[in-house]
């Protein structure tokens, strides 16, 4: 059986709960925990389980991290992209890794609003698989990252694309209020294909994903991302890595639906709001 780890609010009350599946039904159930999944201790059912769409249930950021860090064109394919739409002088990918930041102010949770902010024109998502790391990482080696992993999630690392043309730091670009949605919750370490893990991105409801890829195409993969930022940063219970989007990306408008999929997770939805 899959492990997932969620995190909702209960009447406005944030808890944790695993995510179980029902035998009769097939409806997927909050188990709630008595206890933080990511602070070490024991953590035991309460024996109360709520529906997803109960009263009073909302789904959240299955984790509020310290710090995000990205790899940008960190796949053949998006770095391609970005020369082939002008975004980018470098057709190929760099042979070093390009990493930034996140605030934990961008993280939003599932079906939280992506607000637009003033002074962009161009806001694109990009689907990721997201890694969430289960205790104190320092210069850990390729070898043991793995063992630092809680597990995994989706992400949108939404990015100002006009903005990030402008600065010669992606700040503004893709750190702004709401620009890192992560859920529905985490799948454990070992209950996913993660060296082949299958994205896709849909938009406003369409059969035909807009981006799709496989973390099997990451140039630097996971283990590596992992024990390189780990070499200049020390990574705390929670913290998570977005590890690249994989192929195109795209605009999103005032009213989109955007929805990232990574098969063995789920699904992350969201609907931008604001003025364009």
């Amino acid at each position: 059986m899959r492990m997932r780890i969620a995190r909702f609010s209960l009447n406005d009350t944030p808890r944790y709960a695993f995510v179980q599946k029902d035998e009769n039904d097939g409806e997927d159930y909050l188990v709630e925990l008595d206890g933080h999944p990511l602070l070490g201790g024991q953590v035991t059912p309460t024996g109360k389980r709520y529906k997803l769409d109960a009263e009073g249930i909302r789904l959240l950021s299955p984790v509020i991290p310290s710090k995000v860090y990205g790899l940008a064109k960190n796949y053949e394919a998006h770095a391609q992209f970005m020369h082939d739409a002008g975004h980018s002088d470098i057709k190929h990918a760099p042979e070093d890794m390009v990493i930034f930041s996140k605030p934990s102010t961008s993280v939003i949770g599932p079906d939280d609003p992506i607000i637009y902010p003033a002074g962009s024109n161009d806001m694109n998502f990009e689907p990721e698989v997201a890694v969430v790391i289960s205790r104190v990482t320092k210069n850990v080696t390729v070898e043991n990252a793995m063992d630092y992993v809680l597990g995994f999630t989706c992400v949108n690392d939404v990015t100002l694309r006009d903005l990030q043309g402008l600065d010669p730091m992606w700040t503004r670009a893709k750190g702004f209020d709401t620009s890192c949605p992560l859920g529905p919750w985490i799948v454990t370490r070992d209950d996913l294909n993660w060296r082949d893990a299958k994205i896709s991105f849909t938009l406003n409801g369409h059969d035909v994903p807009m981006a799709s890829g496989t973390t099997a195409n990451l140039i630097h993969g996971i283990p590596e991302q992992i024990a390189a930022i780990s070499s200049f940063a020390t990574l705390l219970p929670g913290d998570v890595i977005l590890t690249g989007t994989p192929n195109a990306s795209g605009h999103l408008d005032p009213g989109d639906e955007a929805i990232v999929h990574v098969e063995g997770i789920g699904s992350l939805r969201n609907v931008v709001l604001g003025a364009r």
